[in-house]
């Protein structure tokens, strides 16, 4: 059977590149439906090749995501180390810059938290993802330590709040709430990253 089929701009992927570009490609149309309009025949469409062609490297849709979560809870990783650093010495400050780093984050790959933590991809019981989400969680929480909050529960709830306010401007700038026309992804994360920073220091007093 041949890969070949008619599609959309995409030029059709060279003989064993095919796993890489339904990954890259992945990202993009997450970034364009998010997880509930992800579809294996849409990459395949837009890779212009057999919709049975994807799965002779991921053996269904949710394999093919865990992947793509793997792949994209490490970037989250880096991103948040780079934004932590440049923050300074604050450790509030460095904090509250993971808030902004996750906008432009998820505002350039699709791939949030809800994506790598994605309900429907646990019984996978995927090793790297876990691993992934693991290092993830470690950064953050490292981070909360040293931004003083030690306890681990209450490191974790200041983490929930963080990011429900970091995911909540994403999702309000996409439905063009925050003003009549979309902000840029760096006028967005500059607003999570100072609201991040006046929670941290509420939770402080």
């Amino acid at each position: 059977m041949t890969e070949a089929v008619a599609g959309a701009g995409n030029e059709r992927p060279a003989r064993g590149q095919l796993r890489a570009a339904l990954i890259v490609e992945s990202f993009a149309l997450l970034s364009e439906k998010g997880m509930a309009g992800f579809s294996v025949a849409e990459l395949a469409r837009r890779l212009k090749v057999s919709t049975a062609a994807p799965y002779r490297h991921f053996r269904n849709r949710e394999a093919l995501l865990a992947v793509v979560a793997a792949q994209a809870a490490d970037e989250l990783t880096r991103t948040m180390e780079t934004a932590a650093s440049a923050a300074g010495p604050d450790p509030v400050d460095r904090l509250a810059a993971t808030a902004g780093a996750y906008v432009r984050h998820v505002s350039d790959r699709g791939a949030g938290l809800d994506v790598i933590f994605a309900r429907e991809l646990r019984p996978l019981r995927d090793a790297d993802l876990a691993r992934a989400g693991r290092g993830l969680m470690t950064l953050l929480l490292d981070l909360a330590r040293q931004a003083g909050h030690r306890d681990p529960s209450r490191a974790l709830l200041l983490l929930e709040q963080l990011f429900c306010l970091a995911h909540g401007y994403i999702t309000l700038d996409a439905a063009d709430f925050l003003t009549f026309s979309r902000h840029s992804p760096e006028d967005v994360a500059t607003r999570a990253t100072d609201a991040a920073t006046a929670l941290l220091r509420g939770n402080a007093t």
